[in-house]
C-alpha cells in the first residue's frame, strides 16, 4: 500500500527529472521532496526522456531525514534551470506527477493553482491498465512532454 512519487518538470523545451525522495520525522514517512541527482534531457529527444523516467522510477523514493525550517534546502530545480527563484522557475513550467501504488500506476498533469504552485488536474490524469510496465509508462509521459513541448 505504499504510495510512490515522481515528478517531470518541462520548461523551455529542457525537461527536468528529479530524484524525489521521501521525508522521514520521528519514525513517520511523510511528503516527498525533489533532490538530486536531476537528469536533464531535451523534450525533443523521447528516448533520453525515456531512459530519464525509467531510471527515476527504478530508484524509488529514497528516504531521507526531513529538514527543519532552519536547514531546508532551496529546490534543487533552480541550480539546473539557472533560476534565481522558485517563482521564476514556475513561470512557463509544466508538470506531471507519476504515481504508483499497488502496481498501478497514474499519470497527473498539474495546473497552475490561483495562489502559485500547482495542483492536479483531475480532468487530464490517466490512469494506467493493470499490468503496464515501466516502459509503457515512460513511452506514455514522454509522448505527453513532447506534445506539451510542440504546443
Amino acid at each position: 500500500m505504499k504510495l510512490s512519487i515522481w515528478n517531470i518538470y518541462l520548461r523551455d523545451d529542457v525537461v527536468y527529472v528529479p530524484t524525489v525522495a521521501q521525508a522521514e520525522s520521528g519514525g513517520h514517512l511523510g511528503y516527498f521532496m525533489d533532490i538530486d541527482p536531476v537528469k536533464v534531457v531535451s523534450a525533443t529527444d523521447t528516448e533520453a526522456l525515456q531512459d530519464a523516467v525509467i531510471e527515476a522510477m527504478r530508484k524509488g523514493n529514497p528516504i531521507v531525514p526531513a529538514p527543519t525550517r532552519a536547514t531546508f534546502p532551496e529546490p534543487v530545480l533552480l541550480k539546473y534551470a539557472k533560476t534565481k527563484s522558485w517563482s521564476a522557475f514556475e513561470k512557463n513550467t509544466l508538470v506531471w506527477t507519476i504515481s504508483e501504488k499497488d502496481g498501478n500506476y497514474e499519470i497527473k498533469p498539474k495546473r497552475r493553482r490561483a495562489d502559485r504552485g500547482w495542483e492536479d488536474d483531475p480532468t487530464k490524469s490517466e490512469v494506467l491498465p493493470p499490468g503496464t510496465t515501466l516502459n509503457v509508462v515512460a513511452q506514455r509521459l514522454a509522448s505527453l512532454v513532447y506534445r506539451a513541448a510542440e504546443e
